[in-house]
């Protein structure tokens, strides 16, 4: 009789725990910009489903313990994803504030759900039993019964869950319409292996065609690859890594915007840096901050120039990082072309040694240089141009070497991949030609070779008068390159066409039209 009566009270505290539990509401929680509301509930099986309504659900297998976790979704506030959005410094600690603010979620849930489950169980024993004695025996048993809960359910953990969601609603298409991770690699990686064979083939093929060139490249020249704007796409070190064994460079100059938004977690990007075996000349552009000038100065054979000279591979480099920092919305960014000229200016006076070659970001800056140095590098505007100003100083704008990196998606043809390679005289230090690489965006594979000729690498270079104007952008230079174009489809073997010479540059194309699988 009495095994009978504490198996009734047993019997009552549980199902006063259940309902207390099933009473206990909704926590509010804000993790990140998000507003959620969690609820805790038992169930026949664990799991934490995620309800994104209107679209769906998601559900993960995450414990083993008979208890539901479920989280909504119930609001976005947008002035705080903005705030993290602009804000680098946030931005940082945004994956550390997720963390802390759903594990204090979390917590509030449990309290108080323990808190009304103790409470179900207590009430609900005396209303039976109407005995006190036995209502503590209800309260003791079922914080027991719910501890080992808790504990099965932290032992049973399953962090891989997180990883395989079961679908329902809407939102059960999305794995169908984008693929899953696995094929969106499994492509992007034959892409990648394809264009980088491409890139070493028909460089090899430019190298060794004799009468092609009209500029034939000393053996000892100092050889210059210039890249600009990656972007954080990680395709473009197959292609940095590809061009720089192919032409033999001595040192690479990337004239910034490595990054997107400067912050600790886009750091990654520079790690192939180290792995390029030249010297690796690094000026910061307005997409990259502080922090990514010092995450590439850890690399041994990175050379960061923010208002300094360094001699490289025997050229005298000075480097001047981009005065703005874009994703930074909380200071006022100056792009009046008259700033950045004089801005350039500035910093030019006060050079006590003539550089052979200067590198920044912005093609306005590099103007304030015009007549101290013979030649200027830049990026930017992800459009490659060169022309020479009035001083005899020549400007090279180049593209992006990153297709833009994302911003490649946001046009219907893929943004281009471009790089150039500097041939200097070794003992002048001039530059004598240079080739334009320009290789078919994502998806595309083409490349196209394009070299020019410095019509009077001697030339004087003399002051520019103060009220020369800013770079319009406009593709001009002092070569009109005879065109020598290689047409490639499929195997078939390549027919060479030559043309009538029409000036002191030349061309080779590749193209082949066939696309991968987005």
């Amino acid at each position: 009789m009495k095994a009978l009566r504490i198996a009734g009270v047993l019997l009552v505290a549980a199902v006063g725990a259940w309902l207390g539990i099933f009473l206990s509401g909704t926590v509010r929680a804000q993790i990140g910009p998000v507003e959620t509301g969690m609820t805790l509930r038992p169930a026949w099986q664990g799991e934490t489903v995620v309800d994104a309504s209107p679209l769906g659900t998601l559900s993960f297998r995450t414990h083993s313990a008979p208890l539901r976790l479920r989280v909504t979704l119930e609001n976005i506030d947008q002035e705080r994803a903005r705030m993290y959005l602009e804000d680098p410094r946030l931005a940082d600690r945004l994956p550390d504030l997720i963390v802390s603010d759903l594990r204090d979620g979390v917590q509030a849930l449990v309290i108080r759900s323990l808190l009304c489950a103790g409470s179900g169980a207590l009430i609900a024993v005396l209303m039976v039993f109407r005995r006190p004695m036995y209502s503590f025996v209800g309260l003791t048993a079922s914080a027991v019964a719910l501890a080992g809960t808790g504990a099965a359910a932290a032992l049973t953990f399953r962090p891989q869950s997180l990883v395989e969601p079961r679908y329902t609603g809407l939102i059960a298409a999305a794995p169908s319409l984008i693929g899953s991770a696995e094929t969106i690699v499994t492509r992007f990686e034959s892409y990648r292996g394809q264009l980088t064979k491409l890139v070493a083939n028909v460089s090899k093929l430019y190298d060794t065609m004799s009468g092609l060139p009209v500029y034939d490249a000393d053996p000892t020249s100092i050889r210059v690859l210039h890249i600009s704007d990656i972007h954080l796409n990680p395709l473009a070190w197959d292609v940095v890594r590809s061009l720089k064994d192919q032409f033999n460079v001595d040192l690479i100059v990337d004239t910034g915007d490595i990054t997107d938004h400067g912050s600790k977690p886009e750091n990654y990007i520079t790690d192939d840096i180290g792995k390029l075996g030249v010297p690796y000349v690094f000026v910061r552009g307005n997409h990259d901050s502080k922090l990514t000038e010092r995450a590439v100065a850890r690399h041994k054979n990175a050379v960061v120039l923010d208002d300094r000279m360094e001699t490289v591979a025997g050229l005298r480099i000075y480097g001047l990082g981009d005065p703005r920092f874009t994703p930074d919305k909380t200071t006022y960014e100056n792009n009046d072309p008259g700033y950045l000229l004089r801005y350039g200016q500035e910093h030019a006076v006060r050079l006590e040694q003539t550089p052979d070659l200067v590198a920044v970001h912005d093609p306005g800056v590099g103007q304030g240089f015009s007549g101290l140095t013979h030649m200027v590098l830049a990026g930017h505007g992800h459009n490659r141009w060169t022309k020479v100003w009035p001083s005899g100083t020549r400007v090279l704008t180049q593209g992006s070497t990153g297709g833009a990196g994302l911003r490649a998606l946001e046009h219907e043809e893929p943004t281009a991949v471009q790089a150039s390679v500097l041939y200097f005289d070794k003992e002048t230090h001039r530059l004598q030609a240079w080739d334009d690489v320009t290789l078919g965006g994502l998806g595309e594979q083409s490349i196209n070779i394009r070299r020019h000729v410095e019509p009077d690498p001697a030339r004087m270079i003399l002051p520019e008068p103060t009220n020369a104007p800013s770079p319009t952008g406009t593709i001009t230079g002092a070569t009109t390159p005879t065109s020598t174009s290689l047409w490639h489809q499929g195997q078939s073997s390549p027919m060479l066409q030559r043309s009538p010479t029409e000036g002191v540059g030349n061309r080779m194309r590749i193209l082949s039209p066939h696309r991968l699988a987005a």
